[in-house]
């Protein structure tokens, strides 16, 4: 097949254009910019294109088809010229789709922990050599892409992300997969530039588990009031499989899990994490991982990529990059980093950097998600307020809306850097939680701080 991609640069883009290369296609793109590791990536594989820009030159009837990434707008010349001639246009989430629906699709949803229960599905999976296809929100040790598909692999594992599918499909992504098998971790409102209300939000979760298919299984977490709701009042012929937190302990630092057969230290932790593995074992037990495998495979387990993800530790200080930055993602990580390190100060550093975050009226969702450290900053760009055209946040509402007396607030860059380069850390546990790298902070030079 000729595959085009409009917008081959995005994360997930250009994974799947290297999935498709590698699985024999003639694959072609275009984008008006692309960074790394996106771009050194395509290049690896001779999927970059020669110049950026948009050129409707590249689009003709002896395509196959054009998949049409969220990056591209609806004026997009080379989407136009696709629309002319009338050619089979593609979002991402459709093509995955059209490529996996004769395999058992396994979907993995939910506001928060969809791509660390993804990847330790696959981890299991690997570590017992079992070849399923894949798609996954970040890069996995050992995996070389985050999008694998082929002939012949039985099931697909799906990341199922609720945002939109393309600039002219505004159905969430993990409505059109359809899947056999699902799971779903929790909901917390998020994308309120989508999703204007609570409600609405929710609604997307009653849709998709109402577009699984008959007979199907899912897998939900019983301690989200709201996920419990949804599944359980939904009519859809589907066996429902609730899960909750294990039990576990802390000592010396690390994290024991209980088990039948015995206690299992893991190398991740906090009670979310541990949530997050109870999906994942239900989830493997359907693919055909019993029990004890699966403790074999998750004791090794070290975290998806920015997910509480380790940048240093010494004997006294250790510090973590994390994605977190919805409400509920920044008091999970926040409290599991105190839970884990309770002899520590903990220092929480967050940067509002999404359209949600930035928004006046939704801050008020992060009331106490930094309550569990010891000493809280929060960093943002009023520049980003600016790119995104919204109406500028002021350091009053946001000390106002995580109601934190001690809050520290920067706006600046190189004051936030002087800051924590400034700190003393000696017995400190650091989270620096963000999308985004707080005004251009070089986290290799953040390990020189320990």
């Amino acid at each position: 097949m000729n595959i085009h991609f409009i917008a081959i640069g995005g994360s997930a883009m250009h994974n799947l254009a290297i999935a498709l290369h590698q699985k024999g296609y003639h694959v072609s793109g275009s984008d008006d910019t692309i960074h790394n590791p996106s771009k050194s990536r395509l290049e690896k594989y001779g999927l970059l294109p020669d110049e950026f820009g948009w050129f409707p030159s590249k689009i003709d009837a002896n395509l196959d088809a054009i998949i049409l990434g969220m990056h591209a707008k609806k004026d997009n010349p080379e989407l136009l010229k696709a629309q002319s001639l009338g050619l089979k246009i593609y979002s991402y989430p459709e093509f995955l789709y059209e490529q996996s629906k004769d395999k058992t699709r396994v979907v993995i949803g939910g506001s928060h922990g969809k791509t660390t229960i993804t990847s330790m599905i696959l981890h299991v999976l690997n570590y017992h050599e079992r070849e399923v296809d894949y798609m996954v929100g970040a890069q996995l040790e050992g995996f070389e892409t985050m999008v694998h598909l082929t002939k012949d692999n039985d099931f697909i594992v799906l990341e199922g992300d609720e945002y939109l599918s393309s600039p002219i499909d505004m159905r969430p992504k993990f409505h059109l997969y359809k899947p056999n098998i699902a799971l779903l971790s929790g909901i917390a409102w998020d994308h309120i530039n989508v999703f204007p209300t609570f409600e609405n939000y929710v609604e997307q979760f009653k849709i998709f588990t109402d577009s699984m298919i008959n007979g199907g299984m899912m897998v939900y977490n019983e301690e989200d009031t709201i996920v419990k709701e949804v599944v359980e009042s939904s009519n859809n012929h589907i066996k429902k499989y609730p899960y909750k937190t294990p039990n576990y302990f802390i000592e010396d630092g690390t994290t024991f899990l209980e088990t039948s057969e015995g206690n299992l230290p893991l190398e991740i932790f906090g009670e979310h994490n541990l949530q997050n593995l109870a999906g994942a074992k239900w989830i493997c037990q359907h693919m055909g991982i019993d029990e004890d495998d699966f403790y074999e495979a998750i004791a090794d387990f070290k975290g998806a990529s920015k997910r509480l993800e380790k940048i240093i530790e010494s004997k006294d200080t250790v510090i973590f990059k994390d994605f977190a930055h919805s409400p509920s993602k920044v008091a999970a990580t926040t409290k599991a980093v105190k839970e884990q390190y309770g002899n520590r100060t903990v220092l929480a550093c967050l940067e509002l950097h999404t359209y949600s975050s930035l928004n006046a009226t939704f801050l008020e969702e992060y009331k106490s998600a930094l309550d569990a450290a010891d000493k809280a900053v929060v960093f943002y760009s009023p520049d980003a307020v600016k790119i995104k055209q919204l109406e500028a946040v002021t350091a009053k509402q946001i000390a106002t809306a995580f109601e934190r007396d001690d809050l520290i607030i920067y706006t600046n860059p190189t004051e936030f850097k002087e800051f924590l380069f400034n700190e003393n850390l000696k017995n400190s546990a650091v989270v620096l939680m963000s999308s985004g790298n707080y005004g251009g902070l070089d986290f290799d030079e953040v390990k020189t701080l320990v």
